[in-house]
């Protein structure tokens, strides 16, 4: 048992990492960030400063499941796959920035790959920087007690901030979803047609909700009043024609308890280009 108790379970390797970088609330020592320097700038105006990079990785089997070859269904298997996965990147990069006394993670990436060596195989990556209030005022944690996540720019964590709010937790849903194929008298009842091929449509139409709402459902859970910058992807992973991914992301927020913790901007003019 290491004297830092979130240390443990760590790589060997990302402890040292770890070790090397600045401390919380410590102007000195280096720090490490994928941050922009325009994201820079607005985090430190903010009143935060960077600690470091924070990494979490998971290699992933991915299950066996087949849709039926006419019928509109989720592949529960695969859907609970791919948010385990990722929920398990997400969790270990959380712990490097729990390790370094961090309040939050902020820019976080979800980044997946298959594998050459195994077409079942994917590996799910999260990756922030850490940062820290530098008053070491501690009222932006997440929920329990744990760093923020965010996948918020420095620029929309600066807004954020200034609006009132605050970042909780990065939250998510996934649905993989078989398309029904469409019969071949059917299909050749469309030649030429400008028509609408309705179970494309319900398909596609309830995969996306089932991941949005999975995504509301985790926002309910960390007591947040909203979540802003959602994005929703979409992707097929190289699986077999007619599976797809709905993936829904964005952050969670809530009102600032203490106001006065945000400091006001310095005397600079900002300009913030509205195009990323």
């Amino acid at each position: 048992m290491s004297q830092n108790p979130a240390l443990d379970g760590l790589p060997k390797h990302a402890i040292e990492r770890l070790k090397g970088l600045r401390e919380s609330g410590q102007s000195g020592g280096i720090f490490t960030s994928d941050l922009s320097v325009n994201e820079f700038l607005m985090v430190r105006e903010a009143g935060f400063e960077p600690i470091g990079l924070c990494v979490g990785s998971c290699i992933y089997h991915m299950g066996i499941q087949y849709g039926q070859w006419s019928k509109n269904q989720e592949l529960n298997v695969l859907s609970q796959a791919m948010y385990h996965a990722r929920e398990l990147a997400m969790t270990r990069m959380t712990e490097e920035a729990q390790a370094v006394a961090a309040d939050g993670v902020v820019g976080v990436r979800l980044e997946v790959k298959r594998l050459e060596w195994d077409r079942e195989i994917l590996e799910f990556m999260a990756i922030g920087t850490a940062i820290a209030h530098s008053s070491g005022h501690s009222g932006f944690k997440g929920p329990q007690g744990r760093p923020f996540t965010s996948d918020l720019s420095g620029q929309d964590f600066w807004m954020l901030l200034k609006a009132g709010h605050r970042p909780l937790e990065m939250v998510m849903g996934s649905c993989v979803y078989h398309v029904a194929h469409q019969g071949f008298l059917k299909s050749l009842g469309n030649v030429g047609r400008n028509t609408e091929i309705t179970q494309f449509t319900q398909a596609m139409y309830d995969a996306r909700e089932l991941a949005m709402e999975r995504m509301q459902n985790e926002a309910h859970e960390a007591g947040a009043e909203g979540i802003v910058g959602v994005n929703l992807h979409e992707g097929s992973h190289n699986w077999q024609p007619h599976v797809i991914e709905f993936f829904a992301v964005g952050t969670a927020v809530k009102p600032i308890e203490d106001k006065s913790a945000i400091p006001e901007p310095a005397s600079l003019q900002i300009v913030i280009p509205v195009n990323d």
